[in-house]
C-alpha cells in the first residue's frame, strides 16, 4: 500500500510543480501574437467589404501584426478606427489612405429596372442601400464605400460603379 502511496504523492507534487510552471510563464511571458490580432480585429468596423486589399478584417489584422502592414487602409473605419490602430499598436497616426477623388466609386440603381429583390441590400456592408421588398433601392452616397458588393448579387444587373467627381 505504501509504493501506491508514493506513487500518488509524486505525480500529485510533479503535477502541482507543472501548474506552478505554467502559471508563472504564462504571466511574465508576452502575449502571442493572437492575442493582439484579435484586439486589432476588434478595433476594425467588420464590413468584410475588402477596400483594404484583404479579404477581410480578420486577415487585415492579422497583416497588420504579423506583416507590419499600413494602418491607414480601411476606409470605412476612417480616422477614427486609425487613431485607435494607432494608440494599440504605439504607431504614428496617418492620414486615410483614400483612393483620388477621381478614383472614388459609388454604387448607383437603375431605378427602371429595380425588382426589389433586397440582394443588394443584405450583400452592403455599410447599409448604404434603403429600399423595401418589392420597392425600388437606393444608394446613400454619403454612406457608399464602393466596395462592389452590392453588384453581384443583383439578378437583374441594375447596380453599376460610377466615378465620384
Amino acid at each position: 500500500m505504501t509504493a501506491i502511496s508514493i506513487a500518488v504523492l509524486t505525480i500529485t507534487a510533479l503535477a502541482l510543480l507543472a501548474g506552478l510552471g505554467l502559471s508563472y510563464a504564462s504571466r511574465k511571458l508576452p502575449a502571442g501574437d493572437g492575442e493582439l490580432v484579435d484586439k486589432v480585429n476588434e478595433l476594425l468596423p467588420q464590413t468584410q467589404c475588402a477596400q483594404c486589399g484583404y479579404p477581410g478584417c480578420r486577415p487585415y489584422a492579422a497583416a497588420i501584426v504579423n506583416d507590419g502592414a499600413a494602418i491607414n487602409l480601411c476606409p470605412p473605419g476612417g480616422d477614427a478606427t486609425i487613431r485607435r490602430l494607432a494608440s494599440l499598436l504605439g504607431r504614428d497616426v496617418q492620414a486615410l489612405a483614400m483612393p483620388a477623388a477621381a478614383e472614388r466609386l459609388i454604387a448607383v440603381v437603375d431605378e427602371d429596372r429595380c425588382i426589389g429583390c433586397m440582394h443588394c441590400r443584405n450583400a452592403c456592408p455599410v447599409d448604404a442601400i434603403v429600399g423595401a421588398q418589392q420597392m425600388m433601392h437606393t444608394i446613400i452616397e454619403s454612406e457608399c464605400t464602393g466596395c462592389e458588393l452590392c453588384v453581384a448579387p443583383c439578378p437583374v444587373d441594375c447596380i453599376s460603379l460610377r466615378r465620384v467627381a
